[in-house]
């Protein structure tokens, strides 16, 4: 799999831009994590030991303890495995934002491990289970979100809100 230039991605959409979001955890655990959606590249963890998959990061293999763990760039696109339409704010921050959408993504190409984030595109459109999604790397000063979105929708097309 090559890596895209991050300077050849066109900027995604951002989903909430005026909501100061919060930075990636200051433990290291995740480091790499972040590190390749800086790059526009999708990462998963997996033990060198049993070559199992997992998410989120932890400092142990979930399937035999051991310690010796990795990240491994996976193709970034997946299946929605479930949803939720929010129309309550979460956080105060969050008051004007809903409805939005949450999915729980399953990418096939790594053992099937699911990942949550938000769907882009108008928060009131039908959703429906296993329907396939593509990763969009929503940039931030010192941060990329991985936000996804239907797969063959149009990635042009702006992020819609409605209240």
């Amino acid at each position: 799999m090559t890596t895209p230039d991050p300077a050849d991605r066109p900027p995604a959409p951002a989903y909430l831009p005026e909501l100061a979001w919060p930075a990636p955890g200051a433990d290291g655990l995740e480091a790499p994590y972040w590190e390749a959606t800086r790059r526009g590249e999708l990462v998963v963890q997996r033990c060198s030991a049993c070559r199992g998959y997992q998410w989120g990061p932890e400092w142990i293999c979930h399937r035999c303890l051991s310690f010796e763990l990795g990240f491994e760039p996976v193709e970034p696109v997946g299946r929605i495995y479930s949803w939720e339409r929010s129309w309550h704010p979460v956080h105060p921050a969050l008051a004007e934002t809903g409805p939005y959408l949450v999915v729980l993504v399953e990418l096939p190409g790594a053992g099937g491990v699911r990942m949550v984030g938000n769907l882009l595109g108008d928060p009131t459109q039908p959703v429906r289970i296993g329907a396939p999604v593509v990763a969009v790397f929503e940039d931030h000063a010192e941060y990329s979100l991985v936000q996804w979105r239907l797969s063959g929708a149009d990635p042009s097309t702006p992020v819609e809100r409605t209240n």
